[in-house]
């Protein structure tokens, strides 16, 4: 009987020994386990935190992207208004200019008109006699005097005030490249040249007749001696 305790005894003891043995496996076991569990979810939760933050970089990329655009859509709306406005004003600029030329244009055609008759009634006044012609050139374009003009002007005016019976006649002419409204405009231009410089000489602007006649056709006359101003001394006969 008392065997039968003793191996009852040990093997309860046995089995106390081995169902604590069992429950430090298991503890440990499934600590390792929930350790495991828990580097695994604090990883998952890095990367988580991580993608998260590179979210939130791309949409604060893409709100900075959308907020440029939109500026740039602005500006480009306003460039676009800017741009109507230049347009509008080169418009009405461009019939400013178109008014302003068609003037000019009358005019010179008006002066044109003047400067014939004058001339003509020069021409008819009796006994006007030719004394002597001097020609001065202008350079491609160009109406205003060069200094070798200028000293022949101022010879002229000499004598114009030395004698009274003494007229000037000017003629303008061109050369033939470019509109003929332009270029009887340029020979107009011309003769004005001389006639004023002459006036600030001292002539009296009624012993001035001048014309401007546009291009010179003559293919016998080099285009350099067509840019000219003719001018012709003439004495009122007794």
């Amino acid at each position: 009987m008392r065997s039968v305790l003793t191996v009852g005894t040990v093997a309860i003891a046995v089995l106390a020994v081995t169902g604590c043995a069992t429950r430090d496996w298991v503890r440990e076991t499934l600590g390792s386990k929930e350790t495991q569990i828990n580097r695994r979810v604090a990883d998952v939760e890095g990367s988580v935190g991580e993608e998260r933050g590179r979210i939130d970089s791309v949409e604060r990329r893409v709100g900075e992207q959308r907020d440029r655009l939109h500026q740039e859509a602005q500006r480009i709306e306003g460039m676009g208004f800017r741009v109507a406005s230049v347009e509008s004003q080169v418009t009405e600029m461009g019939g400013g200019l178109k008014a302003a030329r068609d003037h000019a244009d009358a005019a010179f055609a008006r002066a044109e008109e003047v400067d014939a008759r004058v001339s003509r009634l020069a021409g008819r006044a009796p006994g006007r006699q030719l004394v002597e012609t001097l020609d001065l050139t202008f350079p491609f374009g160009r109406a205003d005097l060069n200094d070798n003009a200028q000293t022949t002007l101022a010879g002229l005016a000499k004598e114009l005030q030395a004698n009274p019976k003494l007229t000037v006649d000017l003629e303008g002419f061109t050369d033939p490249a470019g509109g003929r409204d332009y270029n009887l405009g340029l020979s107009h231009r011309r003769v004005e040249a001389v006639r004023r410089h002459l006036v600030d000489q001292g002539v009296e602007l009624p012993r001035i007749h001048a014309i401007g006649r546009g291009p010179l056709d003559d293919r016998g006359v080099p285009s350099d001696k067509k840019r000219r101003v003719t001018v012709k001394l003439m004495i009122q006969a007794d």
